[in-house]
């Protein structure tokens, strides 16, 4: 079995045939799916799937581009969006500098209030962050500082120094299809150095496709590169790697059942 940790089924690429992209991802071997949501409207959609398919969960929050849209949501909203018993996550969320779609202050005040609830619910945060290590770092510790809380930094790009520090709060990694790029060689470094019980691997499709497919529409099938690839990295067999990965999104996304 091999899970998909992040996923978003409910964007043009994947949606128009939703029930195809799931088949393929079974029959390579994907058993759970988790499906991410960025803003409040799609919210409904993201917990439908999941409620209907037994081996799809969903998470509720805002990415840092959706910020500026969403400063009038309250921690309540997205506390009672959790309770749904298929919600298992909380994200994404977090900081995003290089397109700078949303005001800086915008993203931070909306980053501490879904820590805030995930410090609440203990259900983990997924994290995205990209050009904004520092101050990404130092909210996350100085919030860990507040009261723990579980977390993952997605598709993780970042910096061997970012990863340590990190790691050292408590997070988790995922590694997405950029891992498998050619021009990944720092990234690559540091996945063979993530400990085993910190890391996840996900697509975050329908981007990021990765190799043989690089240029596709990314699936959730393709996590299976994905894994096999990082297990190479690594120098374990893929087996392993997938029992590994599988049993750390279990136990980390402890509301969800396999």
């Amino acid at each position: 079995m091999l899970v998909d940790s992040h996923c978003h089924l409910e964007y043009k690429g994947l949606v128009e045939d939703r029930d195809g992209v799931l088949a393929r991802a079974r029959a390579a071997g994907v058993g759970a799916f988790l499906n991410i949501s960025t803003r409040q409207s799609e919210w409904d959609q993201v917990v439908g799937t999941a409620a209907r398919e037994a081996d799809v969960f969903a998470s509720v929050g805002i990415h840092p581009h959706e910020a500026d849209a969403h400063q009038d949501l309250g921690r309540a909203a997205l506390l009672e969006a959790t309770r749904h018993p298929k919600v298992v996550a909380i994200g994404e969320t977090g900081l995003d500098y290089y397109y700078d779609k949303s005001d800086r202050d915008a993203q931070k005040r909306l980053f501490r209030m879904h820590i805030d609830v995930a410090r609440e619910t203990q259900l983990p945060l997924i994290i995205h962050t990209r050009d904004a290590e520092d101050d990404t770092y130092a909210i996350l510790a100085e919030e860990m500082g507040k009261g723990a809380y579980p977390a993952l930094i997605h598709c993780f790009t970042a910096s061997a120094d970012f990863a340590e520090k990190v790691l050292a709060l408590g997070l988790t990694i995922s590694l997405s299809g950029i891992v498998t790029f050619k021009n990944a060689k720092d990234l690559q470094e540091v996945a063979k150095t993530v400990p085993e019980d910190r890391l996840l691997v996900e697509t975050d499709s329908p981007f990021l496709a990765p190799v043989p497919h690089r240029g596709r529409v990314c699936e959730p099938a393709y996590v299976a590169d994905t894994a096999a690839f990082v297990a190479g990295l690594r120098g374990v067999e893929v087996e392993h790697l997938k029992q590994v990965t599988t049993a750390n999104f279990f136990n980390l996304f402890s509301k969800a059942r396999p």
